[in-house]
């Protein structure tokens, strides 16, 4: 892996990986009974700014960074990235499925209380992985440290809304991912 790659423009870049992300994420806006409900409270509102202007500018850079076809490092990274994108896609299908008003508890939700942020982060971890960049791993790092800021005052605000039963869930539920703990 170099810390800072050779960029050039091409079709085999790692844009690829980080645009269909970034569309998959748009278009969970369209699911009925998704978009409307993951939005973030206000709360989170400057430090999801603050993710966003990374996540940008690495799909910005993606653009320039070739993938390492035919790599150990492209078939570990595509791994990677197919484990986030299968997370978030979990995560909106769980959302879907849960009636309004209550809190996000079933299907992928019951092994991680963030997995879209679980399912974005790994996507690029992947793309980091699969086109050898320290850069843009050192990027996705950073994304996910303050991905973990957002989590955290989500939660309290979480917490405020649903009182003991997301306190419950909590307890038994790991915040990134795992296996639930045993209800005594």
């Amino acid at each position: 892996m170099a810390l800072v790659p050779e960029f050039e423009i091409g079709v085999r870049n790692a844009w690829i990986l980080t645009t269909v992300l970034f569309l998959l994420i748009m278009l969970s806006g369209l699911i009925p009974n998704v978009g409307n409900r993951i939005t973030p409270p206000k709360e989170v509102s400057k430090i999801r700014n603050v993710m966003l202007i990374i996540f940008f500018a690495m799909i910005i850079i993606s653009v320039f960074l070739p993938l390492k076809t035919g790599t150990l490092w492209m078939y570990i990274g595509l791994a990677i990235y197919l484990l986030g994108f299968a997370i978030s896609i979990s995560a909106f299908i769980s959302i879907a499925a849960t009636k309004p008003g209550k809190p996000f508890t079933t299907g992928i939700y019951r092994y991680s209380r963030h997995p879209i942020a679980l399912g974005t982060v790994l996507p690029f971890v992947g793309a980091s992985i699969a086109s050898a960049s320290w850069l843009f791993l050192l990027l996705s790092a950073i994304l996910w440290i303050i991905s973990h800021f957002s989590v955290i005052t989500e939660e309290r605000v979480t917490t405020k809304k649903f009182g003991n039963n997301y306190r419950d869930y909590m307890n038994i539920t790991p915040r990134w991912i795992g296996i639930p703990k045993s209800i005594k």
